[in-house]
């Protein structure tokens, strides 16, 4: 979370935050879709971990809501909710890039009947 200036109105910052959050999100939901499109097993288990990763991040949260771990005001709850999605999208990318730069795209090879 970037430290809110006092000079400057702190829901405005919040919303470039919350900007930010979602080009970074845009970025994982192409590198996503790459390794969907690509098929196979890998294609699967990464469905399968979109989808339980989905679900551990919203249940997490709710958890730090229950028990005040997302502050006492408005503004607050707001900024360290778009933080726990952050680290959540930013690992993401990490791990995708990761594994898009060690297995490019390479087309497969169709053969050729020769009459």
């Amino acid at each position: 979370m970037r430290k809110r200036s006092r000079g400057r109105n702190a829901w405005l910052d919040l919303w470039a935050d919350a900007c930010s959050l979602g080009f970074e999100a845009s970025s994982v939901i192409g590198l996503r879709t790459m390794k969907l499109a690509a098929g196979g097993k890998a294609a699967a288990t990464e469905a399968q971990r979109m989808v339980r990763e989905k679900i551990e991040a919203s249940l997490a949260l709710q958890g730090k809501a229950l028990s005040g771990g997302l502050g006492t005001t408005a503004l607050s709850a707001a900024a360290k909710t778009l933080d726990h999605y952050r680290q959540k999208v930013r690992a993401n990318q990490k791990r995708l890039a990761k594994g898009a730069a060690r297995r490019p795209y390479q087309p497969k090879r169709r053969s050729v009947t020769k009459w």
